[in-house]
């Protein structure tokens, strides 16, 4: 697995690929929700397979201290194999390097442990998009 962090135009528009199939097609959410505008100045990362897509994510910096951790995808074949943890992993390095203090999540609810595990902390019930509920959680980057 190969693993690609930046903001290139081509880098974006494989993102938009992996999100079109997991956001739009497989749970149903409106491609507008998606396409918030945000990508141009966001970080992304997306991993590959021997040139295959197969997930991304993306940091959107909120402030000097304070990013967004969003757009969180992996396609279905590739599912339970550890590639969300690369893209976390990715995300939370890099904002290390950049200075950054607090990163936020809006995740499904049922990820809640999932993202405890790497050291975020449920803050509170968020929104609920499409049919899915989503919580906010905060990562004290070290």
């Amino acid at each position: 697995m190969e693993v690609t962090l930046g903001n290139s135009p081509e880098l974006i528009a494989q993102a938009h690929i992996i999100r079109q199939q997991v956001f739009v097609v497989e749970q149903s959410i409106p491609q507008q929700l998606d396409l918030d505008g945000l990508d141009k100045e966001a970080v992304h990362v997306v991993v590959t397979d021997a040139g295959s897509l197969v997930a991304t994510a993306r940091l959107v910096q909120r402030d000097k201290w304070c990013a967004v951790m969003a757009r969180i995808a992996v396609l279905k074949q590739y599912r339970g194999a550890g590639v969300a943890k690369l893209l976390i992993n990715a995300l939370l390095s890099h904002a290390a390097k950049v200075g950054l203090t607090v990163i936020e999540i809006h995740a499904h609810a049922y990820l809640r442990d999932y993202y405890q595990h790497f050291g975020f902390h449920y803050v509170k019930d968020v929104e609920t998009v499409g049919e899915h509920p989503l919580i906010e959680m905060r990562y004290s980057v070290k």
